[in-house]
Parts: C-alpha cells; structure tokens; sequence
C-alpha cells in the first residue's frame, strides 16, 4: 500500500516498520502479488498472434491483452522460460502461452491453437523461392568457404599469430595503466602548453593588424605550407620576369631607326662607305636575332651628335645587352 498523503499513524516506527507497506502488511505490489508465494504474478500480457481459443473455439485476435499469471517454469542456459496463463474473456477458458528462447518466439501450450498465416506464394500463383518441405536444406556458401583447406590454413597461419600479438599488446599496454595514463598525461599537457602559446601569439597578430577573429592564420613551421609558399613565389618570379623581357622587346622594336648620315668625297666617304654598310649588316642580324627570339633585346644607339667628325663606326650600331 502506498501513502500518498503522506499520513504515518502515531503507532508508526521507522526503525520497527521501515515501511508504510510493512506497517499496513501489505506488498508493493498489491493486489498483483496475492499469489506471490506460489511463484506467479499477475501482469499485464499482450497476445503476440492471433488464436483460437480451445474452450468456446472463438477467434482471439493479436494485442487482445489479459490479466495473466507469470510464472517462471524452466531455464535454456542463462535465459528464464516464463509461463502467461491467461483467462477468454468470452467464456472463461483458460489457455497458457510459454516464451520459446531457443527459437526467439512464443508457443501456444494448452486451453487454444494458434492460427496459422504464413503465406505460401504457390497458393497465391507466385512460385516458392525456399522449399520448406525439403528435408536437406540449402548448403550455406559462407560455412561450406570456412571448410576449405586454404580458409584452414589462412586461419592458423595468419590469424592465430595476428590475435596472439593482438593479445600480447593488449596485455603489455594493460600491464601498469598509472604509469602509461601519467605518461599520456603529461604529453597533453606539454602540447596543451604549446597549442595556447600559438594561440596568444596569433590573437596579438590579428589585433596589431585588425584581423578578423575567425581568420585561421597558417604555421611558418609547417613544411606543406612553406613548399607552396616558395612555389607561389617562384612562380610569380618568373611571370614578372617574362613581362619585363616582353616590355624590352616591344621598346627595341618601336624605337626608331635613324638615317644614315650623307656620303662624304675622299678618304672619308669611303670610311664612311665601309661604316653604313656595316651598320646595315649589324641591324639585319639584330631584326633576324630580336624575330627568332634568340637571347635579349637590342639596343639602338644614335649617332653622335658632334660636328664635323666623320665616319663614327659607334653611330647606329647595335648593341647586345646580355
């Protein structure tokens, strides 16, 4: 009997009683455990499938629930087999149901039938995929693979000896747990330590540069992030060295090409003769070398400007810059 309202009698001893139930002699259970002594409870019992009962032959159908007596009968190994004795509530026959552990299932024992609804595709213009009838049943693939002698050999040739080092480890890490677990401990700690002192220094870093909070800065540390940051910066080293070599080709080819200064009488026309068509030949090897793209770019050099010099073999002539 539970004391709900909270009411002990004067006469009530919690040393004596301990209980409310003790003090009234009544079970937890009420009036559920009024056969307690003979080993059955009375408990709320679900039908499992459809029956026929055996007295009244009326159909009982799945999830009808009962007042039935549990009661323990036997045991298969570890598991309990229980009985549920159940009365129809259509003319008071008893039937009994007991749990079936060995095949997962229950079983009708006395007082009804169970009634049978398994689906048989023949009957129902499909075609049987097992034959249940058939006393030799299907050989398992998997059983039948685990007999074969190079599965044997497999198994005690390298999984025997995988399980034993398997063991040994186990026990080898299993051996001093405190001394492992401090040793673990104090490793975490050493990296925990080092994991905050990165995190300091990185908070300054964002705040001396108004960096935002949730920007994840890379390690200079890091070998991956430091091979692609040299790639990145070879790379940008040779584009800005192709766009320098194209801005000197494109300023040698725009320059302009100056006249050849007039033909002078006596020795100084034929010195300067001999210098125009040396001129001529260096600057068709420099237009043949700059199209091929042979090397550097070719500079120009005008003339020079003094009066009366004649025959200058530097005016016009075009220099290499290597």
């Amino acid at each position: 009997m539970q004391g709900f309202n909270k009411y002990y009698p004067p006469d009530y001893d919690d040393a004596k009683h301990k209980s409310l139930n003790a003090y009234r002699g009544k079970h937890a259970l009420g009036d559920r455990a009024r056969k307690l002594d003979q080993g059955i409870l009375i408990t709320r019992f679900e039908l499992p499938f459809n029956i026929w009962c055996g007295t009244c032959n009326a159909h009982i159908g799945m999830g009808v629930r009962y007042n039935a007596e549990k009661k323990k009968i036997g045991m298969y190994y570890s598991t309990p087999i229980f009985s549920f004795r159940c009365k129809c509530h259509l003319c008071s026959g008893w039937f009994e149901i007991q749990t079936d552990p060995q095949n997962t299932r229950y079983v009708v024992v006395s007082g009804a039938r169970r009634k049978e609804e398994d689906w048989d595709p023949a009957e129902n213009g499909g075609f049987a995929v097992i034959d249940t009838d058939s006393k030799t049943e299907p050989a398992d693939p998997l059983a039948a693979l685990e007999k074969t002698t190079d599965a044997q050999t497999h198994a005690t040739k390298v999984q025997a000896p995988r399980l034993e080092q398997l063991e040994d480890l186990s026990a080898y890490y299993n051996d001093d747990p405190y001394t492992h677990s401090q040793r673990a401990r104090k490793r975490f700690r050493a990296e925990k330590k080092v994991e905050q002192a990165r995190e300091e220094a990185d908070k300054s870093l964002k705040q001396k540069y108004g960096l935002p909070a949730e920007l994840a800065l890379e390690r200079a540390d890091d070998p991956v992030t430091a091979a692609e940051a040299r790639e990145e910066w070879a790379r940008g080293r040779a584009a800005r060295a192709g766009e320098n070599t194209s801005r000197k080709r494109k300023l040698a080819l725009e320059a302009p090409v100056l006249p050849a200064p007039p033909p002078r009488r006596g020795a100084s026309a034929s010195k300067e003769s001999a210098a125009s068509s040396l001129r001529a030949r260096i600057l068709s090897n420099s237009a043949r070398r700059t199209a091929a793209g042979a090397g550097g770019p070719d500079v120009l050099i005008p003339p020079s400007s003094r009066k009366g010099t004649g025959g200058n073999l530097a005016a016009g002539i075009a220099l290499r810059k290597s």
